[in-house]
């Protein structure tokens, strides 16, 4: 576990603590409702799309932040999970003001050409809460803890640069396709995201994966003739829901993961203590994901089906027959490294950490959905999802065919999706074993 970096109560809660002193009535977190929270989820996250597609890690890692600091200022006022690099107590203060206080604070830094409309925001929550010393408190605390995370992640790095060095032409190693990709001649997507300072993770590369397969080998040569069939765009292999799920799967993973624990901590029924601790933990995590997995995409620098197939007569390798007219499933391969997939990880990284968050366990039916996706890369348009639903048995099936669907959209061979899954898993179980846990009552 990384060790913690404890917070001094700041004076001003101090103060305001003693003039309070002992509460009246205990706060029951039953009697507050998640609602706010999962509107300004929703809310956040249509800020990070509009802004930039959800091309940075800005969308989540402002929900992370904003989430984790409403998680801390409410478990200073009625302690029931473990707080993230804080400390304080004011069981006076409301809770529905410390969250939403918290949560403007975060979302304003993050967005700051929309100060108005997220002041609108908090004026919407505020103006329901009766004037009063509680209310005051309430704010005071959402600003502490608020002010406590965003100083600790000021130089983060989430918007960082690598420099990235192109190699030669050579079996497995990653090449340009700037004319598949649709990016600018020497582009490459998300070196800087290898070297971003995760939430959780003592440092990008905790979690190493192991090589992918030789490119002689009969792994790999399995794994090249799967893709080549079930991913090209004229498959007469791929069944029509596999080439369904490979579309719909396509929805960036930090916005199908948080439409998803919308609509499940509703249905859930969880109170405001568990919704605000489910969707921090669920952010900071797939923020993890993300940084790990694309550090082991540059470790290792794997090519991707489109660069196998097209080249597969250079590639040493007798039982690999090259298509140099060969596309994929939506005619587009993102412009960086393949192994591991980060769509796999960070999926199964979310499934993991909602099944525990939300009191279900793995073993639970639900169903997703997702209207539109794009057509191809991020600037081609969107296209409608028909059926728009996918439903599932427990979460790890629907991490599971969320890493394998890029197999079947033509990007990423096997092995990419199936160690993206168990390193998705694996930062989950982290996430969950050592963060946000309840504590003992």
């Amino acid at each position: 576990m990384k060790p913690s970096r404890r917070h001094p109560i700041p004076f001003c809660i101090f103060v305001l603590a003693l003039l309070f002193g002992c509460a009246d009535k205990e706060v029951q977190p039953e009697d507050y409702s998640p609602e706010m929270a999962i509107q300004w989820n929703d809310r956040i996250m249509e800020l990070a799309v509009e802004k930039d597609g959800l091309l940075t890690l800005n969308g989540v890692r402002t929900e992370a932040i904003a989430f984790t600091a409403a998680h801390n200022a409410l478990n200073a006022i009625h302690p029931v999970y473990e707080t993230y690099h804080f400390s304080g107590s004011l069981p006076d203060a409301n809770p529905s003001a410390a969250v939403a206080q918290a949560l403007y604070e975060v979302t304003a830094a993050s967005f700051p050409d929309q100060q108005e409309q997220i002041r609108g925001w908090l004026g919407e929550v505020l103006d329901t809460i009766p004037e009063g010393a509680a209310r005051e408190a309430g704010i005071q605390m959402g600003k502490e803890a608020a002010k406590a995370l965003l100083e600790m992640r000021q130089a983060d790095q989430w918007n960082g640069e690598a420099e990235y060095t192109w190699h030669p032409m050579a079996p497995g190693v990653y090449a340009e396709f700037n004319e598949h990709s649709g990016t600018p001649e020497g582009f490459v997507f998300g070196a800087g995201w290898a070297r971003a300072e995760p939430f959780l993770l003592e440092s990008p590369d905790q979690f190493r994966s192991p090589p992918p397969p030789d490119i002689a080998s009969d792994a790999y040569t399995a794994a090249f003739n799967e893709v080549k069939s079930v991913g090209s765009e004229s498959s007469d292999t791929r069944t029509k829901d596999q080439a369904h799920l490979a579309m719909w799967w396509k929805d960036f993973v930090e916005n199908s993961h948080n439409r998803l624990a919308r609509q499940l901590v509703a249905a859930e029924g969880l109170n405001l203590w568990e919704t605000v601790r489910s969707m921090a933990l669920l952010n900071m995590t797939v923020y993890d994901a993300y940084v790990n997995v694309f550090d082991n995409k540059f470790h290792y620098n794997h090519w991707r089906p489109y660069t196998a197939i097209r080249w597969a007569a250079n590639d040493e390798n007798p039982d690999t027959e090259p298509d140099e007219e060969w596309n994929n499933l939506h005619r587009h391969t993102y412009a960086f490294p393949s192994y591991p997939s980060a769509h796999g990880s960070a999926s199964s990284a979310a499934m993991r950490v909602l099944s525990e968050t939300l009191g279900t366990g793995d073993d639970y039916a639900f169903t997703m959905r997702t209207v539109q996706v794009d057509s191809a890369g991020p600037f081609s348009g969107k296209m409608t999802m028909d059926p728009p639903v996918r439903s599932f048995s427990s979460f790890t099936e629907a991490g599971l065919e969320a890493a394998m669907s890029r197999v079947y959209l033509g990007i990423h061979f096997r092995y990419d999706s199936e160690e993206g899954h168990r390193l998705g898993n694996a930062i989950g179980d982290y996430a969950n074993d050592n963060f946000l846990r309840p504590l003992p009552r």
